[in-house]
């Protein structure tokens, strides 16, 4: 799903990307609900980036990337954690581009987003590549979700990708 945001584009530079796991909803300009096999996910688009939502097997998950007033946690190229029964995986890239490359990944990657079923891209008021996009699968047991942060001003572009799982106890593993 393709939208624009109803709002002026807020993130300043790849830099003030910030990132947190457990956060209440934030507000959201844009929202995409998934049922995927044995789990609940909602991408959520914000003024700021991005948030996700997960609930699997009774417990719940939220990751969110985004400029956020107070965070002590800069974008972090990679996080392991096991918390809650949880197994949770993060990793970030910045990518700086020419301007001519960034036109055209930027427009491969709404493409890509638009029209997938578990897809969910906004581009803000302005530049038709200042956009936040986001795609979200079950794969191997688990949910697994990929998103990127256009910054055109700077030809900045942040991926992250994020697995998440259902921590499988050590016994049962073998």
């Amino acid at each position: 799903m393709l939208t624009t945001l109803n709002t002026s584009y807020t993130d300043t530079c790849a830099a003030d990307l910030a990132w947190a796991m457990g956060r209440e909803p934030l507000p959201a300009l844009a929202t995409l609900d998934l049922e995927l096999p044995g789990a609940t996910v909602q991408l959520r688009l914000l003024g700021a980036s991005h948030q996700v939502l997960l609930e699997e097997e009774g417990r719940g998950c939220s990751e969110t990337v985004a400029c956020m007033t107070g965070s002590s946690t800069p974008l972090p190229l990679g996080v392991t954690k096991r918390a809650g029964g949880w197994e949770y995986e993060f990793a970030a890239h910045v990518e700086t581009l020419s301007h001519h490359s960034f036109a055209g990944r930027a427009q491969e990657l709404l493409a890509l987003v638009a029209d997938h079923p578990h897809g969910l891209a906004g581009v803000f008021p302005g530049s038709p590549h200042a956009f936040t996009a986001m795609l979200a699968r079950r794969h191997e047991g688990q949910i697994h979700w990929r998103t990127w942060h256009a910054y055109p001003q700077d030809g900045q572009l942040v991926a992250t990708r994020t697995r998440v799982g259902v921590r499988v106890p050590a016994a049962a593993a073998l």
